[in-house]
């Protein structure tokens, strides 16, 4: 939970730091590392999940984008889960998953943003299905020249399908005006 705080406080300070121009206002991609942190249930089987992602932000009105986002995230299982299933013989190599998400941001007063997005996520493992993926999202984006700008997102994404799984992601990005 300090690390989650921490992070929020790191992005809010990141967005009132950051130049008073809205960067909400133009069309624009962003591509970059992803990390969740599983919470809840996760917790208890996984430690840390990686990736990266893209996402495109389409210009609707002077604060909000419409966006669209895929990735892939790696989870990786927690070291006692490992060791019991080498015990019965079971060699446990980490999942991965294909979020694909479409929503909104909204800018609020510059650089600061909100956004909540849905969508699916796809396990690549052989039989590990869909579930229904939601995130929202609070962050800040800041320009570093002309066409570019510094993305930085903590969410909480949650994956339902017979339960759901939740985690705190974090995403760094680099975005490039279109």
């Amino acid at each position: 939970m300090k690390k989650v705080l921490l992070s929020l406080l790191m992005v809010a300070g990141l967005g009132f730091a950051a130049s008073a121009q809205s960067e909400g206002a133009v069309n624009k991609i962003s591509v970059g590392p992803e990390f969740l942190f599983p919470v809840g249930d996760a917790g208890e089987g996984f430690n840390l999940g990686y990736g990266g992602s893209v996402q495109a932000e389409f210009n609707v009105a002077p604060s909000l984008n419409l966006t669209a986002s895929a990735g892939y995230i790696s989870l990786g299982y927690k070291k006692e889960i490992k060791d019991a299933a080498k015990a019965f013989g079971v060699e446990l190599s980490n999942p991965g998953f294909v979020p694909v998400k479409a929503g909104a941001k909204y800018y609020f007063g510059g650089n600061f943003y909100g956004a909540a997005e849905l969508g699916a996520v796809f396990g690549t493992d052989e039989g590990s299905g869909t579930a229904f993926v939601y995130a929202p999202t609070l962050g800040t984006s800041f320009a570093v020249s002309d066409k570019s700008a510094i993305d930085l997102g903590v969410r909480y994404e949650g994956w339902s399908k017979n339960g759901t799984s939740s985690f705190i992601g974090i995403r760094a990005a680099f975005a490039f005006g279109l």
